[in-house]
């Protein structure tokens, strides 16, 4: 594997974990995978510090 390929490999695993990072703080995996494919580590920074999603009264 040349560089290039290794950062793109690199990138796409890094959405995958925030994708099931997002759905584990109750937030849209999908949405935040697209997001991470464009923000990559800040979107990490940003799931991190988010608090996770209040469910209203069952």
């Amino acid at each position: 594997m040349n560089g290039s390929t290794q950062y793109v490999v690199g990138w796409g695993t890094l959405s995958l974990i925030n994708a099931g990072l997002a759905q584990s703080k109750g937030r849209s995996g999908l949405a935040w995978w697209l997001v991470s494919l464009l923000l990559g580590p800040i979107a990490t920074f940003l799931i991190v510090i988010l608090d996770p999603v209040q469910k209203g009264p069952t």
